[in-house]
């Protein structure tokens, strides 16, 4: 059974730092592409970042770019998101998940429909 857990988030400071991780199991972790998403209240779920199969590519949204870091540990089942210099708008419930195996995009449409199994989510909250 698929299974995806996040954690690390948290409330910091804006300029703070967080780094969320994926921990995966019950698939074969290193065969799919993983995808950070975000979800604010109020407002659709949005792709953040993505990281192949193979760790050769990845996808980053323009309003993380350069803030953000995405990697991943295939030995560990797990991917890691290190976010630096957090913006109030950063707020947000962040979920990851793995690329639909029967549509098979990666990282190349980071967008909801693309991606299926789906962790519970971890807060993150940035004060102004």
């Amino acid at each position: 059974q698929v299974q995806l857990v996040e954690s690390g988030g948290g409330l910091v400071h804006a300029g703070g730092s967080l780094r969320l991780s994926c921990a995966a199991s019950g698939f074969t972790f290193d065969y799919y592409a993983i995808g950070w998403f975000r979800q604010a209240p109020g407002k659709e779920r949005e792709g953040v970042s993505c990281i192949s199969s193979t760790d050769d590519i990845t996808y980053y949204a323009d309003s993380v770019k350069g803030r953000f870091t995405i990697s991943r540990d295939n030995a560990k089942n797990t991917v890691y998101l290190q976010m630096n210099s957090l913006r109030p708008e950063d707020t947000a419930v962040y979920y990851c998940a793995t690329e639909s195996p029967v549509l098979g995009y990666g990282c190349l449409n980071v967008v909801p429909r693309n991606f299926d199994s789906w962790g519970q989510g971890t807060q993150v909250t940035v004060s102004s």
